[in-house]
């Protein structure tokens, strides 16, 4: 061969040489995985199905191996003895992979060693609602077939763990019907409302379609559901306006589904941090503001029910109660998590109007309010607030008492009486911190005191 065509073909032929035996000359390279990703469709072919399960490891969280035989699923990381996470998503609208999907795989992946596999049903849920709406029966059994693959592996009912995004909650909610209620459990992320607040059981999520089911409310008056559906449904600040969304129709898109996806971005916080996002059994939101719900004897015999992955989300009580709500605060931005604290206010003497009081928590970095409302001719006023920061952080409480906004009713009337706080739940009163002196307030004066709590 002449030189010059030698070196031509080894110029050409030269690099795959030396990748297919490797740097040593005698250790070939280890093949990698097929990388599947999300479909996209567009509005004119979105409502035909066409369902992809991705499986996804910790090696590399944004790899999706596409499991389409049960052949795939063996020659795949899928490992039988572990528990399986499935993440379905919700209705798209442009036909796009969701944003958020990335960053959950990832935080489940670090949270806990179990299977995840993500439901791409894309095309399906894309264009019109209603038309997504028509294909959640036909994807219920797509799924419920796909797990009869895993089950035919091995892997038991019970470990199996459906996490559902909006319309999704309602397919997990379906093939878990279609399981009789024996899969592991269920975690609807803001299930959706439209279609749904009047569907029967068979139709929609509920607490009969797992051993465990949860859901957590955040968008109820809009896009999510208003009705309770698991054995816990957490309504986060009251279910519906979360802090941090916008409040004008200005914001566009944003402003249409920020408080929907709240439960998502809750959801991912809980995985990649420690801080308890803790909620409080209760008859209503009112209620639980009012301080009038500030322990979880019942029904949970004081275990306080948390969003994550804790077991049966940490309550300890056999057989698990139906549709109970239980409500929680958070700040506007992640964590989201905060220390939840009942305040009280005692007059020494009855008053014949109302009497507010603004208490303000106030730490090194941020501080919180609530304004408790003592009744006329009654002495004690109680509130619950929320603080980033646990409670042994708080360095002072500002009270103010709040004369009438009327410019020409220059009240400079004055209060006396005694400030308490205690941490939540309250499962004694060992946790109580008061003031050790009555406190004087003028009308429209703020007072600060130094607050000494011991961390525990």
């Amino acid at each position: 061969m002449p030189p010059d065509l030698w070196a031509r073909s080894f110029w050409l032929w030269g690099p795959l040489l030396w990748l297919s035996v490797g740097r040593s000359g005698d250790v070939p390279l280890t093949p990698q995985p097929k990388c599947t990703d999300f479909q996209n469709a567009n509005l004119l072919r979105g409502t035909n199905l066409k369902v992809q399960f991705l499986l996804f490891a910790p090696s590399d969280p944004s790899c999706g191996q596409l499991l389409e035989e049960s052949s795939d699923i063996q020659d795949s990381g899928f490992n039988a003895s572990l528990g399986t996470k499935l993440i379905i998503h919700g209705f798209r609208a442009l036909g796009k992979k969701p944003s958020w999907i990335n960053t959950f795989i990832r935080a489940l992946l670090n949270a806990v060693d179990a299977n995840v596999i993500a439901v791409d049903w894309v095309y399906g849920s894309t264009g019109v609602y209603y038309s997504a709406v028509e294909n959640v029966v036909k994807l219920s059994l797509e799924i419920s077939r796909f797990l009869s693959k895993l089950l035919a592996l091995g892997v038991s009912e019970s470990s199996i763990h459906i996490i559902g995004v909006s319309l999704g909650a309602h397919v997990g909610g379906m093939v878990g019907h279609f399981y009789k209620g024996q899969l592991g459990r269920i975690t609807g992320l803001d299930p959706a409302g439209p279609e749904y607040t009047r569907a029967s059981l068979e139709e929609r999520l509920d607490a009969g379609d797992a051993l465990f089911v949860e859901a957590i409310h955040t968008d109820s008056d809009n896009l999510g559901i208003r009705i309770p559906v698991g054995h816990v449904d957490y309504f986060v600040n009251g279910g519906q306006d979360q802090p941090g969304c916008p409040t004008f129709i200005h914001a566009g898109y944003s402003y249409l589904i920020c408080d929907h996806m709240r439960a998502v971005h809750l959801y991912i916080s809980a995985l990649e941090n420690s801080c308890p996002l803790m909620a409080f059994p209760c008859a209503s939101y009112q209620d639980f503001l009012a301080g009038n719900c500030v322990d979880c004897f019942n029904p949970f015999l004081l275990s306080c029910p948390r969003i994550g992955l804790g077991d049966q989300s940490g309550i300890k009580i056999e057989p698990l109660p139906k549709e109970v709500k239980v409500y929680l605060l958070t700040t506007p931005t992640a964590p989201y998590c905060v220390h939840h604290s009942l305040v009280e206010f005692y007059l020494q003497e009855p008053r014949r109007k109302d009497t507010s009081i603004k208490i303000t928590f106030v730490s090194s970095n941020v501080t919180s309010s609530v304004k408790i409302t003592i009744p006329g001719q009654q002495l004690r006023g109680r509130g619950v607030i929320a603080h980033p920061e646990p409670q042994c952080q708080i360095k002072q409480v500002k009270l103010k008492f709040q004369a009438s906004s009327h410019v020409w009713n220059k009240n400079k009337s004055t209060i006396v009486g005694k400030f308490c706080m205690t941490p939540l739940p309250i499962n004694d009163s060992k946790n109580t911190v008061c003031l050790p002196e009555p406190v004087n307030l003028q009308a429209s004066v703020s007072v600060f005191h130094d607050l000494k709590i011991a961390c525990g």
